[in-house]
């Protein structure tokens, strides 16, 4: 793949990848009528509080991973698997073409 087409690739699989994770995130919402995360503004609230360091949510005390059910943690995964998937089927389309 030449450094052109894998820039395009990378352009075109971030944006589907991200649709398929928001999707499957809100289908999740929908069908188990759970509400929306805190977390994101939580997180932003905390790293602007803290002069916009690099700490992930866990060292803010925005949640605490230990604490998580198998649930939760299938909740969390199942979106960024789709997002993997779909990311990766478009690289490979688009290599292809």
């Amino acid at each position: 793949m030449n450094p052109w087409r894998g820039l395009f690739a990378g352009l075109g699989a971030g944006p589907a990848g991200t649709t398929a994770l928001n999707a499957v995130t809100y289908l999740d919402m929908a069908v188990r009528g759970r509400p929306t995360s805190s977390t994101p503004e939580d997180t932003v609230e905390k790293l602007a509080a803290k002069a916009g360091t690099d700490a992930p949510m866990a060292a803010l005390g925005v949640t605490d991973p230990r604490t998580w059910a198998a649930k939760d943690w299938l909740s969390d995964a199942v979106p960024h698997l789709a997002y993997g998937l779909v990311t990766a089927a478009v690289v490979q389309a688009l290599d292809r073409g």
